[in-house]
């Protein structure tokens, strides 16, 4: 097998690293592929996407690229927990076919063209907190989506709103493929699985089960025919305040994140952003 320059076989899994290796690699794969991009720093929620584009295609491509564009000043970019070597174990062992490690250089020019979120989807909650932050999203996605062309695409429901955004610009860029959403994988105690877990201490760790624990007080709220928002909010606030550093924003939203006084089951979402210590969560439930 002759292998693409900057390319290297890891087991049948082929680890490329710039576009044009990517693109020959690319060219020999056969029906439907599915794609799962990520920034690295693999745990059992990126685990679960790639397993199931794996059993939902005939191909699968996983991208690993910490994204300049989408970390705002003061942000930690720098630290961003990166484990290339395991990350490429984890891929070999489920079992991908190309694993796509670009560099900066290779994504990105002096004089880009730049995609900007939409003027209110894009700049509440998430968006508010972090001006700029989806430009960069939707700047690294479109690319990716450009560069592997898949069948379908993977993302965790955990970034609710980066997955509407996506979701929006696939439909007004009439991208072609589709956009699979998957459920948010939680570790035996329900905190919500993030790379940036590692940052946090043992007491900041038991703080953090706070997130999931308001989220799990609101949907009981719910399902026992409490719908006012104001009321789930409050509740909600009353847990999370005396363990946060920094309470960000609670929110409760319809699927295309309008606000809203009232839970529309089946069409809601209801998001939590907060500082434990140093690190910034963020986790949601859909009801």
């Amino acid at each position: 097998m002759i292998l693409p320059k900057n390319s290297q076989k890891v087991a049948e899994m082929i680890v490329v690293n710039d576009y044009k290796a990517f693109k020959e690699a690319r060219d020999k794969l056969k029906g439907k592929v599915g794609f799962v991009p990520t920034m690295g720093a693999l745990h059992e929620g990126h685990i679960s996407l790639i397993k199931r584009a794996k059993q939902e295609n005939d191909a699968v491509v996983v991208s690993i690229f910490v994204n300049p564009t989408q970390f705002l000043e003061g942000e930690d970019l720098d630290k961003y927990p990166r484990k290339d070597s395991a990350d490429i174990e984890i891929c070999k062992r489920i079992g991908i076919d190309i694993l796509f490690m670009p560099t900066i250089d290779s994504i990105y020019n002096k004089d880009e063209l730049k995609i900007e979120a939409p003027k209110i989807r894009g700049f509440i909650l998430e968006g508010a907190k972090r001006a700029g932050h989806f430009d960069g999203v939707l700047q690294i996605v479109m690319k990716l989506f450009n560069i592997v062309n898949p069948t379908n695409s993977y993302f965790g429901k955990k970034d609710a709103q980066q997955l509407a955004l996506i979701t929006q610009m696939k439909n007004d860029y009439f991208l072609n493929t589709n956009i699979i959403p998957c459920e948010i994988v939680r570790d035996a105690k329900g905190l919500a699985l993030s790379s940036r877990n590692v940052y946090l201490s043992k007491n900041e760790y038991e703080k953090a089960l706070f997130l999931s624990r308001s989220l799990k007080e609101a949907a009981i709220m719910v399902s026992q025919g409490e719908l006012n928002v104001l009321t789930i909010e409050n509740k909600m606030l009353s847990i999370l305040e005396p363990n946060v550093t920094k309470l960000d924003y609670i929110a409760i939203v319809d699927r295309d994140f309008n606000r809203l006084d009232k839970v529309e089951c089946g069409n809601s979402i209801i998001l939590v952003a907060a500082f434990v210590g140093t690190t910034r969560l963020i986790d949601n439930i859909w009801v």
